[in-house]
């Protein structure tokens, strides 16, 4: 059998899988993510949400005022490739919208 051709089988079960592996955080650094940085994400800012019929939807023009859910001042949802990653406040950059993040969403901690 070449070395080319590795069966599944050859593997150990009882190997831990890369995503589960721990690397001591002194032991990473942004080098360690070279290989995709030039990999591209989607990032969205959500300000709210808001339900409506098609009905309604049809009935906006321009000037029409659409309630969200959420309060003046409170954080948006920052998303990347739709993945809630943190949450941040509206600021205006040279007279352009931006984002900054106040907080980061650890793993498992996405209660709004």
């Amino acid at each position: 059998m070449s070395d080319d051709n590795l069966q599944l089988e050859e593997f150990g079960t009882d190997q831990a899988l890369a995503n589960e592996l721990k690397v001591p955080a002194e032991a990473r650094s942004a080098g360690d993510l070279a290989p995709v940085f030039d990999v591209p994400v989607n990032i969205s800012a959500v300000l709210g949400r808001a339900n409506m019929s098609v009905a309604q939807l049809l009935q906006l023009t321009q000037g029409s005022v659409l309630e969200l859910d959420r309060k003046v001042g409170e954080a948006i949802d920052i998303y990347v490739n739709n993945r809630l990653v943190a949450r941040g406040e509206v600021v205006v950059v040279d007279e352009r919208l931006g984002v900054t993040m106040t907080e980061i969403i650890k793993d498992g901690d996405t209660a709004a």
